[in-house]
């Protein structure tokens, strides 16, 4: 979970898909708002979420913004990379791939902060911006025989002749402020936020004439229709096309509040915090192949998806000095309201067409030209959903220094959830001063995380390669048919539970070591399926039935891997001062396992050995490992 001073972070609408770690969740973006805005970051570990709620399962990472005035930051950078070995500029012989060149990549950075006084009472206002240009990079050249020669490259790759990060350019600023009501500073407004927009290319799997030519514009007749401007023809003949895939993201977020102090010592803060994200895709530079003759757009509106994310929050705090030897109470309660959006694309970017030009929903790529926008079909109006839910919940933590040598601390924190029900978490920690520089820490908690709405409602009909070829991949909602025939129950919340011991000892004034053991025990795991084929007989055929015509395979979200991870954190600190100058030295490190406990294969696809691992494959749990 992220924290912008100690508010929620909202996430992203985006939901990772493809083969790397994180497949299947959806995570904050942290280059929403410009680095030179962070004035440092806060780590909570111990029970985060019985005070922070769902998201905190793993605990808390609390970015605290810049409050500084009068002191202006500009930074410029210029990079790039020049590969000789790599670069695809040097195999390009024969027309073969896109290339750039000697120098690709080429990124420009600039970045601003600065602040200044509001009022005369303490008021400030701190404001960052950032931009940044990033080009394409080109590394297609496959190796071969890597095991006897790491210096051999394949000449061809014709399913990539185009491949390398993405161009990006991205834009955007943050600010925070604060004014106290009055010289006393009794009551203070406070309020921050940002807006930030992206825009990458990126290109999609190369389309090659000889092996799919139900993806390239053809005539009555069946003839290609040459488009100079986006196909090219290598010196062996093969004409080839990569279509682009062009994203624009928007992420705003804004946050604004009133704190104060009461009588008998209470604190409180009332707040409302309001986050946005916005995934809009395009297709550029690519065809719908199932529009017959010269009529098919060369860019196309895929449409997209987005999130609203709106949290409310009332917290109170007392110190109460005559308990013990001081109780420290914090009570809390908050609404939180979320809205997921799949918003589809234009027609011809999902639709197919038959001869006459007639919209038909299903398009069989094995006998009629392939439908949609290659590279990415847009989202259909069966894709498009609207999906909200509420969240209410209410938290109470005490810390009581029992004596002036012992610390005990406990929360429970309960959430009600519209869709799925009702929720608690608890922790309880203490920390033991053993000497004036020794002391030992332990907590226990539980945690959980609630499924995100683009995980219960995300669909869509996207590329991918099966058994070496490109075919039209389902990713299928929770609430859909396929998914209930393939037995995949609604998903419910990841839950967990922490455990930690640790020491501190500071033999020194400036030098500081922690060590600390924990393990995190979490079950039921939303992940992202593998792909199952249509056109695997084995199946059973009431999953089978359920497939769309243009849909070779299809996969699902499903509470499915129980983990347990365990783990060491160690630092070492030091940190002097003389005069005006300061000297730090900070070194760190973890080491930790991750065991997969049990995989929870759904009932239709539990028969076999090969779909309980198609279902979760051995790449997968190394990825999650």
């Amino acid at each position: 979970m992220v924290l912008i001073n100690g508010k929620r972070r909202h996430p992203t609408a985006f939901v990772g898909l493809f083969g790397t770690r994180g497949r299947g969740s959806s995570g904050v973006d942290m280059n929403g708002f410009p680095q030179a805005s962070v004035d440092r970051l806060e780590i909570l570990r111990d029970g985060a979420s019985a005070q922070y709620g769902s998201d905190a399962i793993a605990g808390v990472i609390n970015i605290i913004l810049k409050k500084d005035v009068n002191h202006l930051s500009v930074n410029a950078g210029w990079s790039g990379y020049w590969d000789t070995k790599f670069n695809a500029r040097k195999f390009n012989a024969g027309n073969q791939y896109y290339a750039a060149g000697p120098i690709d990549g080429n990124t420009f950075t600039f970045s601003l902060n600065n602040g200044n006084k509001l009022g005369n009472n303490g008021g400030f206002i701190n404001y960052s911006f950032n931009f940044l240009n990033q080009g394409k990079t080109y590394r297609q050249a496959d190796t071969t025989n890597w095991a006897t020669n790491k210096n051999s490259l394949q000449y061809i790759n014709s399913s990539r002749r185009a491949f390398g990060d993405a161009s990006l350019t991205t834009a955007g600023g943050i600010y925070n402020l604060e004014v106290p009501f009055n010289e006393s500073k009794n009551t203070s407004f406070y309020s921050f936020g940002g807006y930030n927009y992206k825009s990458s290319d990126a290109f999609a799997y190369t389309r090659n004439w000889s092996a799919k030519p139900e993806r390239f514009p053809v005539n009555a007749q069946g003839n290609l229709i040459m488009v100079p401007s986006i196909m090219r023809t290598a010196n062996d003949g093969e004409i080839y096309y990569n279509p682009h895939i062009q994203t624009h993201i928007t992420d705003a977020a804004f946050a604004a509040g009133v704190k104060g102090k009461m009588t008998h010592d209470w604190t409180w803060d009332l707040s409302n915090n309001l986050g946005y994200n916005d995934f809009h895709y395009y297709g550029d530079k690519t065809f719908n192949a199932s529009i017959i003759g010269q009529s098919s757009p060369n860019h196309f509106d895929d449409g997209g998806f987005n999130l609203l994310q709106n949290t409310l929050n009332l917290d109170f705090n007392k110190s109460i000095k005559t308990v013990g030897e001081g109780l420290n109470l914090a009570l809390g309660s908050e609404f939180r309201y979320e809205r997921y959006t799949i918003y589809s694309g234009e027609d011809k970017s999902y639709k197919g067409y038959s001869p006459n030009e007639v919209y038909y929903p299903n398009v069989d790529e094995n006998r009629q030209p392939a439908s949609g926008s290659q590279g990415f079909p847009g989202f259909s109006n069966t894709d498009a959903v609207k999906a909200n839910r509420s969240v209410i919940a209410g938290y109470a933590d005490a810390a009581l220094d029992v004596t002036k040598t012992w610390l005990v601390d406990g929360a429970v924190r309960v959430e009600n959830y519209s869709d799925f029900g009702f929720v608690s978490t608890f922790k309880l920690a203490s920390r033991v001063k053993a000497t004036d520089n020794f002391n030992i820490r332990g907590s226990v908690s539980t945690g959980f995380r609630a499924p995100s709405l683009a995980q219960i409602h995300f669909s869509n009909t996207l590329t991918s390669f099966s058994n070496g070829q490109l075919v039209q991949s389902l990713i299928a909602p929770n609430t859909s048919g396929i998914a209930k025939a393939a037995g995949i129950p609604p998903l419910k919340e990841e839950t967990s539970f922490n455990a930690s011991i640790g020491f501190t000892y500071k033999p020194i004034k400036e030098l500081t070591f922690t060590i600390d053991g924990y393990m995190v025990k979490v079950k039921d795991r939303v992940v992202l399926s593998g792909l199952f084929s249509k056109d695997d007989g084995t199946l059973n055929p009431a999953f089978l039935s359920q497939f769309p015509a243009d849909v070779s395979t299809a996969q699902f979200f499903a509470n499915a891997v129980n983990t347990t991870n365990y783990g060491v954190d160690i630092v070492a600190d030091y940190n002097t001062k003389w005069e005006n100058k300061s000297f730090r030295l900070l070194l760190a490190g973890n080491i930790q396992s991750i065991t997969i406990d049990a995989i929870h294969v759904p009932s239709a696809l539990n028969d076999t050995k090969l779909h309980q691992k198609t279902f979760y494959s051995d790449r997968e749990e190394y990825f999650l490992k």
